[in-house]
């Protein structure tokens, strides 16, 4: 891709090559921070035949590896962007993060920088994609409680609310958190990867008003590809409601999709299998993260039930700014990095991504993250695609959920450390194993936080 900035192409039509004769128009209208736009994300194609196209993202550590401190640090730049809109002053954290942004040498420490005065929210992450993000985000506050939607059916609680996503791959998300959190006037703001319509936070924000009234709300997004005419729903929900919702972005443009949309099938890379032995071990942090721990059991689609605990420092069950810590992680991350062979993948599952990339971003230089995904994508082996390579597997944790996990090539590393915040039992992991055993690397590690 050519340096396209804002400065030089705001306005203008960007083509961007998809796959064969698909291409994506795009017109950048805001660009906050003046990134380039190959910073943010890739172009692919989707086994989908209602979208035919998906904005592989560069940010988020989801489809493509990326620097752990990155992931963290586009939470940041996202609250850097909210607080100058709320304010209407240039944030006194935005020159830091662009330095450290545009030099990844330096050191990236997430200390709150937005004050109780400025605000004081809720702030919702989206499952699966967004919950790192929404948490990053959330550790830029001082004053907060954050929690994030969930595909996981907890035996021990009722959700307080649940909602459909619109054209979704996936099930209901669920909100598994005490109703005080809710039942208050403080604002929410609802954290995602991306807005094409919108229609998924006006749905949420009209289920949570019934519920739970109040009169602020914000939509906190990477990308906002809104057209006029989606922005004029979220404005006449307002109206509707009484309330106001603002939104916020780091690109802000549209996009016009052209040319022929051809069925597509999913090919895996077929690699040569290793001659030498692949080393495997399983590692326990639940000496590390035995503190944390919530009792509850679960029950997959599948109908797998799960006795082992969750975290609490995920988020899933709400967590408050006072509560947080990383000491845990860490010292569980040191551990890690003793492990480490050369070049390393850390590789999180499903919705549990910031705790993974929390420890990615701790053990050391050469460490890079992304997570598995529901999304079906088209690999084709070109520089400018997002989806260079890819395989499908049964995810271990729910039979009924096909998993995928992209942009991994032979000998690109020479470990992997593999997340599950509940552990999997060999037999259940036989599949994933296998399709990662034909990457060529020296060993893959099998990490988990609960399951003693």
């Amino acid at each position: 891709m050519k340096d396209l900035h804002t400065l030089t192409y705001l306005n203008k039509k960007i083509s961007l090559p998809i796959i064969n004769d698909l291409q994506m128009n795009i017109t950048v209208e805001e660009n906050p921070f003046d990134l380039p736009i190959e910073d943010f994300f890739k172009m692919a194609a989707r086994i989908n035949k209602k979208r035919a196209f998906l904005f592989v993202s560069k940010l988020l550590g989801k489809h493509l590896p990326i620097e752990p401190k990155k992931g963290l640090l586009t939470g940041f730049m996202l609250a850097a962007r909210y607080e100058e809109i709320i304010t209407g002053n240039l944030s006194s954290k935005r020159a830091e993060l662009m330095t450290i942004y545009q030099n990844s040498s330096l050191p990236f420490i997430d200390e709150p920088f937005i004050g109780k005065e400025v605000s004081n929210p809720i702030i919702i992450g989206f499952a699966e994609t967004a919950t790192a993000l929404g948490h990053s985000f959330y550790k830029a506050f001082q004053n907060a409680v954050f929690f994030h939607t969930t595909r996981e059916n907890i035996n021990e609680l009722v959700p307080i609310i649940s909602f459909e996503e619109e054209h979704s791959h996936a099930t209901s998300h669920r909100c598994y958190v005490k109703e005080e959190i809710l039942d208050n006037q403080r604002e929410i703001i609802l954290v995602d990867d991306e807005l094409t319509t919108g229609k998924t936070a006006i749905n949420i924000i009209r289920d949570l008003h019934k519920k739970y009234p109040r009169d602020k709300y914000s939509v906190v997004s990477i990308l906002d590809w809104r057209s006029n005419d989606w922005q004029l729903e979220m404005k006449a929900l307002e109206q509707e409601l009484g309330i106001t919702i603002q939104v916020v972005s780091l690109l802000k443009g549209n996009f016009e999709l052209v040319g022929e949309h051809t069925d597509l099938v999913l090919q895996e890379e077929i690699l040569g299998m290793m001659e030498e032995e692949l080393l495997i071990e399983y590692i326990s942090l639940e000496d590390f993260a035995k503190e944390r721990i919530v009792s509850t059991t679960s029950t997959s689609l599948a109908g797998i039930r799960n006795e082992f605990g969750y975290i609490k420092d995920t988020g899933r069950f709400g967590i408050h700014t006072d509560e947080r810590t990383d000491d845990w992680i860490r010292q569980a991350a040191n551990d890690l990095k003793k492990k480490r062979l050369g070049t390393t993948l850390c590789v999180g599952t499903g919705e549990f991504m910031y705790i993974p990339m929390k420890l990615a971003s701790f053990m050391g230089e050469n460490t890079y993250y992304q997570s598995t995904t529901r999304s079906p994508i088209y690999p084709n082996d070109e520089e400018h695609y997002g989806a260079m390579t890819g395989f499908r597997f049964t995810n271990p944790e729910d039979d009924d959920v096909i998993n995928y996990l992209y942009n991994i090539k032979a000998n690109q590393y020479d470990d992997i450390f593999l997340f599950f915040e509940r552990k999997v039992s060999s037999e259940r992991l036989k599949e994933l194993l296998a399709k990662l055993k034909a990457v060529h690397m020296k060993k893959i590690n099998i990490v988990y936080f609960s399951g003693r």
